[in-house]
């Protein structure tokens, strides 16, 4: 049985109680790792800056520190050039290139791929992402995979975020039939806990750290800053998926 801690929407901005909130959730996952069990991956899905600056990026990178191996997406309110300056300084390839990231454990692979476009709400996997994933799914042998991304590929009943997901996911849903291995999609995006399905598999959703997003049921405004940040486990035992989330107060 593997761990995958899964935070989403930390926002970096400068502000104090917006790290308030994030050192809650780091302090939490920082206090159950060692020992007999232990949580495997992390995953940080992505609008990791509120405004994609070098600034907020040093900031993030100063403090996401907890000892898990890490993987890190971008979301809308990233800046590829600014995170590569940041936090990958040696990479010398195309500053505005998709970021994407793998992470072989002992029995499981997890795959961080870049949603984002550059200057965009909305997002899309494109087909080179989508053909370095298939390469790394190949690599990886007879081993479950997990697949991260910040954009959802389906409607999840919120009106605004439903008009800035991903704006066509069939490349995305060819991909995931035709790797039976994908045990589930996990994404950001949308600052809300949920669940449902697609291409066959479950894709679920991590609560937002920075803020939570109101149902059209829940009140007028979009943004809902009373409930506290979140965490998603996700825990794979041998081709199942099961998460479980967590809100830090």
């Amino acid at each position: 049985m593997l761990v995958v801690a899964q935070i989403s929407d930390l926002h970096f901005c400068g502000d104090s109680d917006r790290r308030d909130r994030i050192d809650g959730v780091l302090d939490y996952l920082r206090d159950r790792c060692g020992g007999a069990t232990n949580i495997d991956a992390l995953l940080v899905s992505g609008d990791l800056t509120d405004e994609g600056s070098p600034e907020q990026y040093r900031e993030a990178a100063d403090t996401l520190v907890t000892g898990i191996p890490t993987l890190t997406l971008l979301g809308n309110h990233d800046d590829r050039a600014a995170y590569r300056a940041v936090s990958r300084p040696d990479d010398s390839g195309d500053p505005y290139a998709p970021v994407d990231s793998a992470l072989l454990l002992d029995g499981l692979l997890v795959l961080a791929l870049d949603s984002s476009i550059p200057g965009h709400n909305e997002g899309a996997i494109s087909e080179e992402t989508l053909a370095w994933a298939s390469t790394q799914i190949a690599a990886a042998g007879d081993v479950p995979v997990l697949v991260a991304f910040h954009h959802p590929p389906t409607a999840v009943g919120m009106p605004f975020m439903d008009t800035i997901a991903q704006t066509d996911p069939s490349g995305l849903e060819a991909f995931v039939r035709a790797h039976p291995a994908i045990v589930g999609l996990v994404c950001g995006h949308i600052h809300s806990p949920s669940a449902g399905m697609f291409a066959g598999v479950p894709v679920t959703t991590a609560p937002g750290v920075s803020s939570t997003l109101n149902l059209p049921f829940e009140g007028d405004g979009v943004v809902n800053d009373t409930q506290p940040a979140g965490i998603a486990f996700h825990i794979i035992d041998g081709h199942r998926l099961t998460t479980h989330f967590r809100s830090v107060c």
